[in-house]
């Protein structure tokens, strides 16, 4: 059982999923290795590789619209219900939806920084840029995979864009394997941990320390954990309920405390 308000959530992919956007982890989700930061910043023809993918794979998940997950947390942020949200997900979708001071632990896509300068810019100005320099990429075939990447083998002829300011070296604004998230913003996800009522996991298999250690900090504090995902997850033993199934018709049902909830 949840209590009404005082409730910290933490979403991961399997959030997003309803709104076309693939899971890492889920339930027939395919087994991938994104570029690592590493992987990134080794030369221009790994970052040309990404570019080639991230562009193509952006034009399907930049107007993924938020689905009734997103939406039903925003009511339940309205209602006064939650404590705070902690997002794995670099989407963008919760801010869409109309959720107020989120934390986007490990970025936002739709946001570019240059890597030798620190210019931001919109992920929109990026992809103007890149579909006048390479024509007709966006039109290939392909599958998706999280994050607005996409797979494709073939890119060596595609044309990066440079940073306008400096001519350095363009990447989205999140953090990449091999990359750490702030230290401040891990403390104040801590502090959230250990000030919540309750803290409410949907869609996460836990599967990285960055989302998991919140979990354990709960769990020692003596902050009760509830899990709703898919398929087990790395904080099944530390959660005081694991509720195998999907988040919306979750979140529904605890919403309506006229029906037979789970969530009370």
């Amino acid at each position: 059982m949840l209590p009404d308000d005082g409730i910290l959530v933490l979403t991961g992919a399997g959030v997003s999923t309803d709104s076309g956007i693939p899971d890492y982890r889920g339930p027939g989700s395919v087994p991938r290795s994104p570029m690592t930061y590493q992987e990134f910043v080794s030369g221009p023809q790994a970052q040309q590789r990404y570019w080639a993918r991230a562009h193509l794979g952006w034009s399907r998940m930049g107007t993924a619209e938020p689905n009734a997950t997103h939406h039903a947390l925003v009511d339940l942020q309205r209602d006064g219900r939650l404590h705070g949200l902690i997002t794995q997900n670099v989407d963008g979708r919760h801010e869409r939806a109309g959720h107020v001071g989120v934390v986007d632990l490990h970025g936002r896509v739709d946001r570019v920084r240059c890597l030798d300068c620190d210019d931001r810019v919109h992920r929109s100005v990026v992809q103007e840029r890149l579909s006048d320099l390479n024509p007709g990429w966006t039109d290939r075939v392909t599958t998706f995979a999280p994050d607005g990447d996409a797979e494709l083998d073939e890119t060596a002829d595609f044309v990066v864009a440079p940073c306008l300011v400096c001519g350095g070296r363009l990447k989205p604004d999140v953090v990449f394997f091999g990359e750490s998230v702030p230290k401040p913003m891990v403390e104040h996800c801590f502090a959230l941990a250990e000030s919540a009522r309750a803290l409410l996991v949907l869609g996460s298999s836990l599967h990285v320390m960055s989302g998991l250690r919140f979990v354990r900090r709960a769990h020692a504090v003596g902050v009760p954990v509830v899990i709703v995902n898919r398929g087990t997850t790395r904080g099944d033993d530390l959660a005081t309920l694991k509720l195998d199934a999907g988040c919306a018709e979750t979140l529904a049902a605890w919403r309506a405390p006229t029906e037979a909830a789970p969530l009370g």
